[in-house]
């Protein structure tokens, strides 16, 4: 499909994928603008593709129903049944083969998890709902614009509508190491909190972005979708039980729509703008920092006290950590990640261990040295302080500050 140059607007985002020999994988998110006959094409692709997942999984689950002991249906098996599902079903012809086998290829690694899956947390695949707002399409899309992408080679193209209404170009592009950040002889240990979102050993703080403007929006409008679709309802089961002659559906309502939209929107907006903070701040300490030190956090264990559990979220833990981390290899720095296990309760200054602390406590006087601490920063230095015991296990030396 042909995507004008004029749709291409500004390069969205960039993370850094996996390394393969001298070359880095990114991903880049572009902004389209398809005219109505591209959004009609692109309609046409979700739709296949939907339609070929659906099929694979309806007749997978009855295999597994009928005999779970049989071998499992790898991505290239269903590849071969492709070509008879295009002959009964031509409108698949439109399109192309590689944005069919990627399905297969996401719906297989689909079953993997499943059966791989030893708590039992993640469930069979689930049929994909033409209702879905969020939809996409991987395959090939011609473009003469990938060419300002300098000294790239574009591996993946996927097209993906968000719920917001809005086309984004997303490319897996290969290209060459960047250069490494000049070393600065400096280490730190950083501790994660709700209120703030790093703290740092030598005492700096770094806020949590603040989502609360967005989130109020976004109330406003999930009750006013929930009053409109509510109504939109009621006029439908009318139209239903006077047995009009052409009834009214859902769909036929645009208020309930655009109310759902707008909702999108502002959770999109908040999204973006703590994606563009947590950019800012990683980038920021990686160009400080040689050595960082951080905990080895599991938040899916955190968030089973539901009294932090938004919180938690909120404050983008895990995002921050990743983006340390490729930023860190990107860039020619060190990333460490120790055992946060009594963090807060060891005195950076003598070592006594003082017991738990409610987390209310957020300063505290050590009963041995009498050292007055900040609950945050003492457990930073701390984190420091393992960081530096890890890495001189591993034959390396902690740089001086």
């Amino acid at each position: 499909m042909l995507v004008p140059p004029f749709f291409l607007k500004h390069m969205f985002d960039i993370i850094l994928k996996r390394k393969e020999g001298t070359n880095v994988l990114k991903g880049i998110k572009l902004r389209l603008y398809p005219n109505r006959t591209q959004q009609n094409q692109l309609e046409q692709m979700f739709g296949n593709d939907r339609f070929v997942w659906n099929q694979m999984l309806a007749m997978m689950n009855e295999r597994y129903q009928n005999n779970k002991d049989l071998p499992f249906l790898g991505k290239f098996k269903l590849n071969y049944l492709l070509k008879p599902l295009k002959k009964e079903y031509p409108f698949l012809k439109t399109s192309d083969s590689s944005s069919l086998q990627v399905v297969n290829e996401f719906l297989t690694q689909s079953w993997k998890n499943f059966f791989q899956d030893k708590s039992g947390q993640i469930g069979k695949p689930r049929f994909h709902s033409r209702k879905y707002l969020k939809k996409s399409y991987t395959g090939y899309v011609k473009t003469s614009k990938t060419g300002v992408l300098q000294n790239t080679k574009v591996k993946r193209y996927t097209v993906v509508l968000e719920p917001t209404g809005k086309y984004y170009l997303s490319l897996q592009a290969e290209i060459p190491e960047p250069e490494k950040y000049s070393l600065t002889d400096k280490q730190v240990g950083i501790d994660v909190g709700v209120a703030d979102l790093a703290i740092l050993s030598n005492e700096l703080k770094y806020p949590s972005f603040d989502s609360s403007y967005f989130e109020k929006k976004a109330k406003i409008w999930q009750k006013k979708y929930s009053r409109r679709r509510h109504l939109v309802k009621l006029l439908v089961l009318q139209d239903r039980n006077k047995r009009v002659l052409c009834p009214r559906s859902l769909e036929s309502f645009t208020n309930w729509q655009k109310a759902q939209k707008s909702i999108a929107k502002y959770q999109a907006k908040a999204a973006n703008q703590c994606r563009d903070y947590l950019h800012k701040l990683t980038t920021h300490l990686v160009k400080q920092y040689d050595v960082i030190a951080i905990e080895d956090l599991k938040t899916k264990n955190l968030q089973k006290n539901h009294h932090l559990t938004k919180s938690i979220a909120n404050a983008s833990w895990r995002i921050f950590r990743q983006m340390l981390e490729y930023k860190c290899e990107w860039y020619g720095k060190k990333l460490i990640a120790v055992d946060p296990k009594n963090t807060s309760r060891i005195c950076s200054k003598c070592g006594y261990n003082s017991g738990a602390k409610p987390l209310e406590i957020r300063e505290w006087t050590c009963s041995k040295c009498q050292t007055k601490h900040d609950r945050d920063i003492n457990a930073a230095v701390n984190i420091l302080h393992k960081g530096s015991t890890k890495l001189n296990g591993q034959g390396l030396a902690m740089v001086t500050s």
